[in-house]
């Protein structure tokens, strides 16, 4: 082979070299390894984490606190997964919580003047130390609870629709009734009630009555706020009034005629619907012989408030704790917490909610 031969057959065969060299790195270049795309991705996702880390709001401490209904420290073993639950919901909403700190109010005014001060970022206090405490506190959400199939306030719809069952609904509200007995007296009231004529406060101070204590809203608070806008009257009016200790007893002096008319909370007829035949020995049942006289206004549910005095509440973190825990109750393990205090669920308030509340207290006020 000649000397000008052997070059260009070399030149080809470095050529084809330099080419398939190119090919490869081409291929390495626009097809990056596994390994490659996963160290991208992981950079990609913590790049994004450490973004959303950064526009969060930092919060060092967030107290709650609640009203001594149970023992304090039963409540303070429930609400235990609530600091974890709470700090996750705020977190996904842009708050970052350093510290969750539970505590349980001596008394249900002490937690209505921890939020009023702002020593108490949120309050889960009743409606009743809500009116007395809303100079420094803001209700944000109420509880809510399975209603009844009745919820009329005309007392002939509750005797025409007996017996009272459960709803799917969920209400933010229950109600008290004005009760009246088998006695020959009771009769007599629910026969005129049932015919649609209206009860005078002559009729109703004819018939003796049982009551709580008067710092019961549906055993005496709202009864009297019933006897208020109907006759101008309240409990104290009333001839023939005893205080009972329990729902119970008051359900065995009705059955025993030992009274005429007791107050109680709308479902109860439900809670001693087998005690009336079997404790209370009557023949028939509670339903056939015991009819409603009269209802009393909505009696709104536990509040969730807000501290105005805080140093960390605004607008937009109130948004937040709304979201936060109406959230935390749609999951099971927030149910579990929540029923400490026979709460369901929640939904957003406003103070006018309250406003039967405010006229209530305002009227037992003026009884002291």
């Amino acid at each position: 082979m000649s000397l000008k031969k052997l070059l260009y057959v070399l030149f080809v065969l470095m050529l084809v070299a330099i080419l398939a060299a190119c090919g490869e790195t081409e291929e390495s270049a626009t097809e990056p390894s596994d390994e490659t795309e996963e160290e991208t991705t992981s950079e990609s996702e913590s790049s994004e984490e450490e973004k959303e880390a950064a526009e969060n709001q930092s919060i060092d401490q967030l107290s709650i606190g609640f009203v001594p209904s149970r023992e304090p420290e039963e409540i303070i073993t429930a609400t235990e997964p609530l600091k974890g639950l709470l700090t996750e919901e705020l977190s996904a909403l842009g708050y970052d919580i350093g510290e969750v700190d539970i505590t349980v109010g001596t008394n249900y005014e002490a937690v209505g003047e921890g939020l009023s001060a702002g020593t108490i970022d949120i309050g889960l206090i009743p409606g009743g130390t809500y009116v007395l405490y809303d100079d420094g506190a803001e209700v944000v959400l109420t509880s809510t609870r399975a209603g009844l199939n009745n919820d009329s306030d005309d007392a002939k719809d509750w005797n025409e629709n007996k017996p009272t069952e459960d709803s799917d609904e969920q209400v933010t509200y229950y109600r008290a009734l004005m009760i009246a007995g088998p006695s020959e007296k009771g009769q007599e009231l629910a026969e005129k009630v049932n015919n649609g004529e209206e009860l005078t406060f002559e009729d109703v101070n004819s018939a003796s009555w049982a009551v709580m204590s008067s710092s019961s809203p549906a055993g005496y608070i709202y009864p009297a706020l019933w006897l208020k806008n109907n006759f101008d009257q309240t409990i104290t009016d009333l001839d023939n009034v005893v205080q009972a200790d329990s729902y119970g007893s008051a359900f065995a002096r009705l059955a025993a005629e030992q009274i005429d008319v007791m107050v109680t909370y709308a479902d109860a007829r439900r809670d001693n619907e087998e005690a009336w035949e079997s404790d209370f020995e009557r023949e028939a049942s509670i339903w056939d012989e015991t009819n409603v006289i009269g209802v009393t206004p909505g009696i709104y549910n536990d509040t969730i408030s807000v501290s105005k005095n805080s140093e960390i509440m605004d607008e937009d973190l109130k948004a937040a704790i709304q979201e936060a825990f109406i959230n935390i109750a749609q999951t099971p393990e927030g149910q579990e917490v929540i029923s400490i205090y026979n709460h369901e669920g929640y939904q957003e308030a406003t103070s006018s909610d309250y406003d039967n509340e405010r006229e209530a207290q305002e009227m037992v006020q003026s009884l002291n």
